[in-house]
């Protein structure tokens, strides 16, 4: 990079943080990024981070700048929030993560040697662990290293991340047969919980269920998060199918007719997949 380049990418950033700082000016500021708080803006963290992966599964350029930005703007009007009670700011948490980067990277930075991307990783716990202050020869306890994920992840790759580490941990079925009993066990015990007026029993029986599902997603190798996407997005392609030949509302359907419109979407998508 050169530095003309390195100057143009400062100012620019410069720039978007002197627009959010004017936004949550209490002289002309905006009323609603003033209402703000760190707390109110975590629902669009999530929602531009999944915006951004959707352009890049896409590989949309212009979406992806699009998305990265209005990503960056969430960790700039975090930084300018706490900067205002003299948290942090941006530059804090830039010249964070710049260390961090640093400190994990001897073989980069320093004078480490590595033969490979296994080593790279294994520096790269031993060296995270020893910033916690742990020994890196004693591995935490097996839960410790899971509860992050139950915090951190959404559930459906939380559950597939649990179970990755359990299994490779030792606790696993012997084969997948015992999977599929398992899946038809925590079933029955979800319909029976379905007979009770139990709405957290529900709940929990319904989470075991789909626990079990990811994992026989794992036993055959499938991601299941993709998955589901995938049903989600061919759900909105069938409709869009039903609505383009429909002559009235699809609530002036009757069931039998919509169903009848949902299996010719169906096999459309079928023929248009098997024609690409």
């Amino acid at each position: 990079m050169t530095e003309v380049e390195q100057a143009d990418i400062l100012g620019a950033i410069a720039h978007l943080v002197e627009v959010v700082s004017k936004l949550r000016s209490p002289d002309g500021g905006c009323p609603w990024d003033l209402q703000q708080t760190s707390q109110t803006l975590i629902p669009y963290i999530i929602e531009e981070a999944y915006e951004t992966v959707d352009a890049l599964q896409r590989q949309d350029n212009q979406a992806i700048c699009e998305e990265l930005g209005d990503l960056l703007l969430q960790v700039v009007l975090q930084a300018q929030i706490a900067s205002e009670t003299k948290q942090f700011t941006l530059g804090t948490v830039a010249e964070a993560i710049a260390t961090k980067l640093i400190r994990r990277h001897p073989h980069v930075f320093g004078e480490a040697i590595v033969e490979g991307i296994d080593d790279v990783q294994r520096n790269w716990e031993n060296i995270k662990a020893s910033e916690k202050g742990a020994n890196p020869d004693i591995p935490p306890p097996l839960s410790q290293k899971l509860e992050r994920y139950t915090r951190t992840l959404p559930p459906i790759t939380a559950s597939l991340k649990l179970s990755q580490k359990a299994a490779a941990a030792g606790f696993e079925w012997e084969s997948i047969a015992g999977v599929w009993e398992k899946f038809q066990e925590e079933l029955a015990e979800f319909k029976a919980a379905l007979a009770s007026p139990d709405k957290a029993h529900q709940e929990a029986e319904l989470g075991d269920l789909l626990f079990t599902v990811i994992q026989l997603a794992r036993w055959h190798d499938l991601d299941p998060s993709a998955a589901l996407q995938g049903t989600n997005r061919r759900f909105v392609q069938r409709l869009q199918l039903m609505e383009a030949v429909a002559d009235r509302p699809l609530e002036n359907y009757t069931l039998a007719e919509l169903e009848q419109l949902w299996q010719q979407a169906k096999q459309r998508l079928r023929e248009q997949g098997l024609q690409s």
